[in-house]
């Protein structure tokens, strides 16, 4: 456990090191408000680091105090190799197998020499790390880099720039504070972020108040497309590549779509599948209530994992095989979704 093993990362870190700090594949507010605010906690203690991210994220992250310094593996390749290479340290945050940061990222992961520190709240963690700080009740990534410092008895480190990335990730993986994994401890940590200058409002709005009218219009598909099983308690929405380009789609457009569709009275299982022409797949997002577990059915079906009741997966056929697939697949769950 981590905090039996906090005495050797405090010598670990008592001198600079080269560090590399990565997020997953696809990014979102909880991997990079860890990275980030893992990254300015690391600069305060002059350690050389950088945080090397396998693709681009959206547009609404990349306010974030530290944005200009990330470095992008999926564009930056040989220099994102190097650095990679050269670590003395590599912390991945928000994931916890090397194939989530991609197939070409995960090589390079896999075959460096530096010393792994994990930090995650997904289930199933593999065994790659020196250290593990893996706990599946917390709320986000972010939440456990403020008790990794806090463990370090460093919060006096937690400055404005730490603070608001940190709120960030918390903010998003909690859904605003609604979804179950959200704490008494979660709260006591928000208004310590606060007090460190966090600005909640302003947070908040660069985050969620800044939709483009092609976005508002894809979400009006999304919901044209919606479909609903009320026998077996779910929704499900599709997007194909053509509605995609039709609304002239930018990373992260999609993000909370399928919360639209759990938000349905009587619905405990929701799914959005979004066509990726270039990926030749069809990406899925699952959400659930209660304890029908979507993590568990995404690694079952869809090659992928998660939460509880957040999850990820993918599919390798086309839209309607995939679709006919996953309500072929319902009537094996009929019992626990109506048990809910």
């Amino acid at each position: 456990m981590i905090k039996a093993q906090i005495p050797d990362i405090k010598v670990l870190l008592s001198t600079p090191k080269n560090i590399v700090i990565v997020p997953h594949k696809n990014p979102d507010g909880d991997a990079m408000g860890s990275t980030l605010g893992l990254y300015h906690y690391l600069k305060s203690l002059n350690h050389n680091a950088i945080v090397v991210a396998p693709n681009d994220y959206p547009d609404f992250l990349k306010w974030l105090p530290g944005d200009d310094t990330v470095i992008k593996f999926e564009s930056e390749t040989e220099d994102s190799k190097a650095l990679i290479t050269n670590a003395d340290i590599i912390f991945t945050l928000d994931f916890n197998a090397f194939h989530r940061a991609g197939e070409h990222m995960a090589t390079a992961l896999e075959t460096a020499t530096a010393l792994k520190i994990m930090i995650d709240h997904h289930q199933q963690p593999d065994d790659y790390a020196n250290f593990t700080y893996s706990d599946v009740s917390m709320s986000s990534t972010c939440e456990m880099v403020y008790n990794f410092i806090e463990m370090l008895d460093d919060t006096k480190r937690i400055d404005v720039k730490i603070a608001t990335c940190l709120y960030v990730g918390i903010m998003t993986d909690t859904g605003s504070f609604r979804f179950s994994a959200t704490t008494s401890r979660t709260h006591f940590v928000i208004g310590s972020l606060i007090e460190k200058g966090a600005n909640n409002s302003e947070i908040h709005n660069n985050i969620f108040d800044t939709n483009s009218y092609s976005r508002l219009q894809l979400l009006g598909r999304a919901m044209t497309n919606l479909k609903v099983l009320p026998e077996l308690r779910t929704a499900y929405i599709t997007l194909s590549q053509a509605e995609l380009d039709e609304f002239n789609f930018k990373k992260g457009d999609t993000e909370g779509f399928v919360n639209y569709a759990l938000s349905l009275k009587g619905i405990i299982f929701a799914a959005i599948f979004i066509e990726s022409a270039k990926d030749r797949i069809i990406k899925i997002s699952l959400r659930s209530k209660g304890e029908f577990s979507v993590n568990e059915f995404s690694r079952a079906h869809f090659h992928g994992g998660g939460h509880t009741n957040a999850a990820g997966g993918r599919s390798e056929t086309d839209m309607s095989s995939t679709i006919m697939n996953f309500i072929s697949i319902l009537p094996q769950y009929k019992q626990e979704l109506s048990q809910i």
